[in-house]
């Protein structure tokens, strides 16, 4: 991979050594997911951040997201994760996007009424109209997935939404509810199928997304 391969990508190396290491890892994925398309700079994250070449073959793409993914991070639109996890993998640097947490929203709704932490708090975003036009992160909780999902039918626009939700109790159920909604509702998604996922995954795909919106910023600068 040449240096201006690699330009896009935030190695996140500090010194010499560590970004000799990053660069070749990044070598190394380059030569497992080959192709020149948004779509497979977004599987090569995905490897470069499950350390499994398998998971280029997981991820599913719904209406462009990674185009109007990047698009809304040019806006500044708001970054809205489940938990705290995504947000904080989540780079501060080259964008404008506030981030913010679902989680701690709603607590006293879900004391009220029983349900997870995490589905009060997207319940409670989404009253406040904070998902509409919003880059919607889910990387750890199928409840927020399936929240999410629900607020989408009854008319909440995210710009994109995020989806890696891990575990074994309806985390791939909830990330194709949300390939459904955002297929009948052309919202886009950015998903994979499977058990596995996880919230350094969600962080890793936003990140990329960032970087497609900083390089088309850069191409609109050069013309």
């Amino acid at each position: 991979m040449s240096d201006e391969e690699r330009s896009y990508t935030d190695l996140g190396a500090t010194t010499e050594g560590g970004t000799a290491i990053a660069e070749t890892s990044l070598d190394i994925v380059a030569d497992l997911v080959p192709g020149d398309t948004l779509e497979d700079r977004l599987r090569r994250k995905a490897v470069h951040a499950t350390g499994d070449p398998e998971f280029q073959y997981l991820l599913r793409f719904g209406n462009d997201p990674v185009r109007r993914g990047a698009d809304a991070v040019e806006d500044g639109n708001p970054i809205v994760t489940d938990v705290t996890m995504p947000r904080h993998g989540i780079t501060d640097r080259d964008h404008d996007c506030e981030k913010r947490t679902a989680l701690g929203e709603g607590d006293d709704l879900a004391t009220d009424e029983g349900m997870t932490r995490t589905r009060a708090g997207v319940i409670a975003l989404n009253e406040r109209g904070v998902y509409d036009d919003a880059i919607a992160v889910v990387g750890n909780a199928p409840t927020a997935a399936l929240t999410l999902a629900d607020c989408i039918e009854s008319g909440t626009r995210p710009a994109v939404v995020v989806a890696t939700p891990v575990g074994f109790v309806k985390a791939a159920e909830s990330r194709q509810r949300l390939r459904e909604v955002g297929a009948t509702h052309d919202v886009p998604t950015l998903t994979n199928v499977g058990r596995r996922g996880g919230s350094g995954l969600a962080a890793a795909l936003t990140n990329e997304l960032i970087h497609v919106a900083n390089e088309a910023k850069a191409e609109e600068t050069d013309e």
